[in-house]
């Protein structure tokens, strides 16, 4: 069906309501094009979209057609009418009635559903799916994307998010559905005996598993200071909750902890840009904090500022778990706790110098794509067989899981880590950068950066496949005058090395991969949640500024490779 023949049967609609159908007559036809040439997606993290009226938008019925395949997914494993489904939202525009339009499915087809009172992040609803032995979970969120977005994540009975061989499972039955604006749902009414609010109990069943991370409890925390911003999301009460009840000194950005759907004072919600700790910053230069914190709206990535030689220095995710890894692991180690059998796990395109730390106290690393679902997986796995034992999961997008009573990332556990590992270091006279800056001395300097290339709409989404279809067909040899040593095509399973091919153990995903003769690699990925073709670098070099000037050349070269 093209994109105005879409248009018209949502605009002359009699479910559509005149509001919507006012929406829909304003629209331009590039944007009627954009809201209707396809239907939105499930993705690495679910499925995530501008809202607005469209098939390819996030909007009641969009959120009623995925409910359909979820509660058919449910509807397939044992008791799952009886254990139900635990649903949380967060702050943006729609998550509360986006949840109360996914509980009133779930009850069209007989599914209790165990909804949170209030906003909530989406590490505790991964944790309320475990704590009330559900049969999956919802999160309405669009993490850290602009305002403009929302989206809907789906878990399993163990709180991670569905891979492949089930998230295939509900597209399937979502894609049975034929028109999005003829789901049947039952009344207000009709849902509110499957229907039961949860809150304080599970709160503090979270928090005490959170505080429980602490490796160092007895330690003094007087004498260091954490500015914090949960940038107008959900996790503010839970972070300082749990700081303030282990005795931290935790100064909050106040303009930015108010659950605001526009994020007014922020300009970014996203930790990985820069101008989202400009508040947060301009604070702890006011109460000479030792570390900033902030959280996206969802509270499962975590940002890190650390003051250094009198400056406050911004740590990429890479490094930040880097050091969450030194910290944890030595003292595991120097507290005779580490098991023989550890594991820690990250993704492909993560860089190398968590592994070399991991390694170098004799912990086993394990990779997996990108999405923590796939994380959340293999910790399930092990968990089933005892061969491993579970010590770390991270991705390079700045989200950490510590102890596995969450299977996604948290942030409120990654916080209380930032916290203790800071306030430990500060009591041996340094700080998280100088712990960094160790941590190159020894097993080489990385510098990790990305290129994101924004491609919206059909021809975006064209375009996006063009560059990938074209790296398949013309694989470069050479990127910035060094030598591609070997290469990695996630979408085919196999690694070229030398002439030679080997299968690549992991499930099959648009991602390319070129591994560089001085130490580096480069990877190019489509985004999984928003109209991106992402380019990952993970530079080698001999010292920190080595690093940078390679990386400017990589960057250069890789962009004239694919004609940007």
């Amino acid at each position: 069906m093209d994109y105005n023949t879409n248009y018209e049967r949502w605009l002359n609609h009699p479910a559509v309501d005149e509001a919507m159908k006012a929406e829909l007559a304003s629209m331009g036809e590039k944007e009627k094009e954009d809201a209707f040439y396809t239907n939105v997606e499930f993705g690495t993290a679910g499925m995530r979209g501008i809202l607005g009226p469209g098939t390819n938008r996030m909007n009641i019925y969009t959120i009623r057609k995925a409910n359909v395949g979820f509660a058919k997914y449910v509807l397939g494993l044992e008791n799952g009418k009886e254990r139900g489904v635990a649903i949380g939202y967060d702050n943006r525009h729609m998550s509360y009635r986006f949840a109360i339009e996914s509980a009133k499915v779930l009850a069209t087809y007989g599914i209790k559903s165990f909804i949170f009172e209030s906003l909530r992040p989406t590490p505790e609803l991964s944790f309320a799916v475990r704590y009330l032995k559900c049969a999956g979970g919802i999160m309405i969120t669009a993490s850290h994307n602009p305002k403009e977005y929302n989206g809907y994540k789906v878990y399993d009975d163990t709180g991670c998010q569905l891979i492949p061989e089930w998230g295939d499972l509900v597209v399937k039955y979502v894609n049975e559905v034929e028109d999005e604006l003829d789901v049947k749902v039952c009344s207000d009414e009709e849902a509110y005996p499957y229907m039961t609010w949860i809150g304080h109990e599970v709160d503090e069943a979270y928090y005490k598993e959170v505080m429980g991370i602490e490796i160092n409890p007895g330690m003094d925390k007087s004498g260091f200071k954490i500015v914090f911003s949960p940038q107008h999301g959900t996790s503010n009460i839970p972070v300082r909750e749990c700081l303030g009840r282990l005795g931290y000194d935790v100064v909050p950005v106040l303009a930015q902890c108010a659950p605001d759907p526009d994020y007014t004072n922020t300009k970014s919600p996203n930790p990985e840009v820069p101008a989202s700790y400009e508040l947060a910053i301009k604070k702890a230069k006011e109460v000479d904090a030792d570390v900033v914190v902030i959280c996206d709206p969802d509270g499962d990535r975590l940002g890190v500022v650390a003051k250094h030689d009198g400056e406050y220095v911004l740590m990429s995710g890479n490094q930040s778990a880097a050091v969450y890894l030194e910290y944890i692991l030595s003292q595991m180690k120097e507290k005779g706790t580490l098991p023989n059998n550890a594991v820690m796990y990250n993704t492909i395109v993560t860089s190398d110098l968590g592994e070399l730390v991991a390694r170098s106290y004799g912990v086993d690393v394990e990779k997996t794509l990108t999405g923590f679902k796939f994380i959340g997986d293999k910790i399930r796995k092990y968990e089933k067989t005892g061969e491993k034992t579970f010590v770390f999961g991270y991705e390079e997008s700045y989200g950490c899981v510590v102890k596995d009573f969450v299977r996604d990332k948290d942030a409120v556990q990654a916080v209380l880590t930032a916290a203790e590992a800071g306030n430990y270091y500060k009591k041996q006279g340094k700080d998280l950068v100088d712990i960094l800056n160790e941590l190159y001395a020894k097993h080489g300097t990385f510098k990790e950066t990305q290129i994101a290339l924004s491609k919206a709409g059909a021809a975006g989404a064209a375009r996006i496949k063009e560059i990938m279809d074209n790296l398949r067909k013309d694989a470069p040899t050479e990127i910035g005058g060094v030598k591609v040593v070997a290469s990695e095509d996630y979408q085919t399973s196999v690694r070229y090395e030398n002439g030679s091919e080997t299968t690549i153990d992991l499930p099959k995903s648009n991602v390319l991969k070129y591994y560089l003769e001085d130490g580096s690699w480069i990877a190019a990925r489509p985004s999984g949640t928003e109209p991106k073709c992402k380019f990952y670098f993970s530079i080698k070099g001999t010292t920190a500024d080595d690093a940078a000037s390679k990386t400017e050349v990589f960057h250069k070269a890789m962009m004239e490779i694919i004609g940007e």
